[in-house]
């Protein structure tokens, strides 16, 4: 019975290779045998058949592992946690650190799936972009990857390199895209494969493996700087004037903020000029928009074919009813109210996430009483522009209407400080 007075210990979470017990030291595969509680996946726990401890398999939920973790600590019983590579870099490691602090925690790498693969490729890799799809929204990871000049990615059983391979084309990559997927590594079965996204999409491939990604088709530019955005209000198809000006609309995006990954709506989206210029300047988003008038609908969609917006959706109908499936957001623009501007706002207010960003664009006075009732602590601000315009070689400026821009941010509810994440760590 080990002495519940005894100092805590550390925890030892040790990286592997595909080499296993092999590619270890001596004296760390002695601790790993001498260790009382070995935790990890199968695979990792499969390296060590002699060691003697006592067994905590990972199968998706983290709790019952970090729980006997917590026991051992303060029973002084010696614990390892094996893990795949460098377990700091989409691993166990990562998801111990929410339940321990740093100076519980001995971290012992071995090379990443991410450095296995660019060495198997002898590319460069100082300037890659590395993403997992381990329990992680695919459209995510998809809109991070897409926006990169080099991409790796962590696939699983569901995101398979052929399954990615397949969404980036829909989101406007190239069928020629360059890729590769690197299977095994650091085994004896190690595969390089080499091609096109066209040809990994009807392949499949060994469990383990890196997919990695070149989204630059021509003269090493990026997709979405190859494209745009629009440089003036004259380019965007419209009518009725019904357009948020480029100079609102830059302030507004400002406000909203986006960063990669985010999630922003557009609700009345009109001829989508916010929308698309917002998917331009921050790639790694996903913008859904919104727009119940045909004859706008029409404009976006014509925009949309002139300025190709992968990471834009436009769905037809009426806010919120034709949003219900739309995730999360970290942002909301509030463009077109439709005359339904208290029960807008107060569905955008409850579907923001904690510190989301909520802005709203008014041509008149009238609504802001009701907005300030509604959006308690919210910004308000007026933006008033004139343009420079030609006349007969002399420079005089063009005044545009007046707009007001509200802006709100959401609290975070007090709770939040004290919750602690359990998101599952997949077992490679």
């Amino acid at each position: 019975m080990v002495n519940s007075t005894v100092t805590e210990t550390r925890i030892l979470v040790l990286g592997l290779t595909a080499a296993g017990a092999a590619g270890l030291p001596l004296a760390l595969v002695a601790r790993v045998h001498q260790a009382d509680v070995l935790v990890g996946g199968e695979r990792q726990l499969n390296y060590f058949p002699h060691a003697r401890g006592e067994r905590v398999v990972i199968r998706g939920d983290v709790v019952p592992a970090v729980e006997r973790l917590r026991r051992a600590r303060h029973r002084g019983e010696r614990a390892v946690v094996l893990a795949s590579g460098d377990p700091m870099c989409y691993g166990i490691g990562v998801t111990l650190r929410r339940h321990f602090p740093p100076d519980a925690l001995e971290v012992i790498p071995a090379p990443s799936a991410f450095q296995l693969a660019f060495a198997a490729l002898a590319e460069p890799w100082q300037d890659a972009v590395l993403l997992s799809a381990h329990g992680r929204p695919l459209a995510d990871v998809l809109a991070q990857a897409r926006a990169a000049a080099k991409a790796a990615i962590l696939t699983d059983t569901q995101a398979t390199p052929a399954v990615i391979a397949r969404e980036l084309m829909d989101a406007g990559l190239p069928p020629e895209t360059r890729c590769a997927v690197c299977e095994n590594l650091g085994g004896p079965e190690q595969r390089v494969v080499r091609g096109t996204l066209a040809q990994v999409a009807t392949q499949t491939f060994a469990t383990l493996n890196v997919f990695v990604v070149w989204p630059q088709a021509d003269g090493g530019v990026p997709f979405h700087r190859r494209h745009g955005p629009p440089p003036t209000d004259a380019a965007f198809s419209t009518s009725g004037g019904l357009l948020t000006k480029r100079e609102v609309r830059l302030l507004a995006l400002a406000e909203l903020d986006l960063r990669p990954g985010d999630v922003m709506w557009d609700i009345g989206a009109g001829s989508g000029a916010v929308s698309i210029e917002a998917a331009y300047r921050q790639p790694a988003a996903r913008v859904y928009a919104v727009e119940r008038r045909p004859a706008l609908v029409r404009h976006m969609r014509a925009n949309l074919r002139r300025y190709p917006a992968p990471n834009v959706r436009l769905i037809v109908g009426e806010a919120p009813e034709a949003c219900a499936a739309w995730p999360t957001p970290h942002a909301v623009f509030l463009g077109g109210t439709g005359g339904r501007l208290n029960a807008l706002l107060l569905w955008a207010r409850e579907a923001l996430v904690p510190h989301g960003r909520l802005v709203i664009n008014l041509a008149t006075v009238d609504h802001l009483p009701r907005i300030r009732t509604l959006l308690p602590g919210v910004r308000v601000v007026q933006v008033a522009v004139s343009r420079g315009v030609d006349i007969q070689g002399h420079l005089r400026f063009q005044a545009l209407n007046p707009v007001f821009i509200a802006v709100w941010q959401k609290t975070a509810p007090h709770s939040e400080d004290t919750q602690e994440e359990t998101r599952p760590w997949p077992c490679t």
